[in-house]
């Protein structure tokens, strides 16, 4: 695989996908699907241009995956700009809490009598395909940092927060795998320094460096008259190296870390802001904007703005625009590999266990652990649905096979995880679009009722 191949055969899809773009809007398909589907045309089932062996990829692969996940973890951070005491926190904290726990041993039970697979590899599998993904997640999760819907919400939180969840599992699994049982101090070791240790210290470190360095920016900015020419870009690489070195040199989850630092960061920009309009409302930033006139890079007029909202406003807004378009191109990168490596790595019992953790597995454990006074029944069914597997998993993945798993045990991990993503890329990304519309139009029927009925409440009372 040159190259100058890989090169030509990126640069292809990277076209269609720009001239297309305009009828995918259109279409019951995502970008994934689409990136999947020319990985498959250009690997061994198609014209057999491409052929990526995981085994031997998984060193640079883990790395590659292991950034787009940053980049999506501070991007959807620095879009949960609600207080933390407000409810729609609580579909977050439930879904990556309780519903990801259950989700990893339903998955466990279903691999160990379904496909008849050992109970080390089992929970090995449930704990990499039991996690919702930030990357290919963002067409379900919120649309700015004024979206405060509890299906979108709770779905931004959970793709979040679940690596705190979900890795620890990954990490008690390989040990299980290498151990051979739970007996030993071996499983109080895991939990003081994954559960007690690296969960809370991780979010705690994140979270402090994102609100420390947004306050210090935006006064500096304040200070020197400088609230449209920094090159935010920067900030948002800064944040993310720093929260993810600081946290992994103390023995905590890096990626946690990140998410609070983008999360710390909003925090910063709210309280400096002092108002519930997001601070990018007011100002709107232009990527390259140190090119133009500061004027230009300002919505509205600018002498309504306190400076404090405009260097908030462009902060935020390009940061946003920055870790999108990162995102996006990690994604598009990644699939296409994944639908390269398909060929070699699929396994029909991934049908099996893919449809039961979908249909079956998740929407049950959202049931059981949301209730209606939070979510109404027809936003726990469409939480049900929406747990589109897909990078993260792929990261857990290269993360199993550095650990030196027996030959065995790697092919099976391999050909499952791989296989499943596949199917969840395929079937949420057909069905995700119509879904949402269908979820939209329920949204604005139901206001229109109540704004009918608080008219004619108060025609009433006149």
């Amino acid at each position: 695989m040159s190259f100058i191949l890989c090169m030509a055969v990126l640069g292809t899809l990277l076209l269609l996908l720009a001239l297309a773009s305009s009828y995918l809007r259109w279409l019951p398909v995502t970008t994934s699907a689409v990136c999947l589907g020319f990985g498959l045309a250009t690997g061994p089932w198609g014209l057999d241009l491409l052929k990526l062996d995981i085994q031997d990829a998984a060193p640079w692969l883990e790395r590659l995956t292991e950034v787009a996940v940053l980049f999506s973890l501070f991007s959807t951070g620095v879009k949960l700009r609600l207080p933390f005491h407000r409810k729609a926190w609580r579909s977050a904290y439930l879904l990556a809490g309780p519903v990801m726990i259950a989700t990893i041993f339903g998955t466990c039970l279903a691999a160990h009598f379904l496909l008849g697979l050992g109970w080390d590899l089992s929970l090995l599998v449930g704990a990499m395909l039991a996690p919702t993904d930030p990357v290919l997640a963002s067409m379900v999760q919120v649309n700015s940092a004024n979206d405060f819907d509890r299906v979108r919400f709770g779905l931004s939180g959970e793709a979040g927060l679940n690596d705190g969840t979900a890795f620890p599992f990954v990490i008690l699994a390989l040990g299980l795998i290498h151990q051979g049982s739970f007996a030993g101090d071996w499983v109080s070791m895991w939990a003081v320094k994954n559960i007690v240790w690296g969960v809370p210290a991780g979010l705690l470190i994140g979270y402090g460096l994102g609100r420390v360095i947004g306050h210090l920016m935006i006064r500096l900015r304040i200070r020197n008259a400088d609230s449209t020419t920094s090159p935010n870009d920067f900030l948002a690489l800064a944040l993310i190296a720093v929260s993810y070195v600081v946290a992994y040199s103390v023995g905590a989850f890096g990626f946690l870390a990140v998410f609070a630092a983008g999360l710390g960061l909003r925090q910063a920009e709210a309280r400096t802001s002092n108002t519930d309009i997001p601070a990018e409302h007011l100002a709107q930033p232009v990527l390259g904007h140190s090119h133009l006139e500061p004027e230009k890079a300002i919505v509205g007029k600018r002498e309504e703005l306190e400076d404090s909202q405009l260097a908030a406003g462009v902060m935020m807004g390009d940061i946003l625009a920055f870790g999108s378009l990162v995102e996006r191109s990690m994604e598009v990168l990644l699939i296409f590999f994944l639908g390269a490596a398909l060929a070699t790595y699929w396994d029909w019992r991934a049908m099996t266990l893919g449809l039961v953790l979908f249909c079956v597995i998740r929407p049950v454990c959202v049931y059981l652990f949301t209730g209606p006074s939070l979510l109404d029944r027809h936003q726990r069914l469409l939480l049900g649905w929406f747990g589109i597997r897909g990078i993260g998993s792929i990261y857990y993945l290269c993360y199993a096979i550095s650990a030196h798993l027996p030959e065995g045990i790697e092919r099976s991990c391999i050909s499952l995880t791989l296989s499943v993503v596949a199917l969840s890329i395929l079937l949420h990304g057909v069905s995700t679009q119509p879904l949402l519309e269908h979820y939209e139009r329920r949204l604005a029927r139901d206001r229109l009722k109540r704004d009918q009925a608080a008219a004619s409440s108060a025609a009433r009372s006149r």
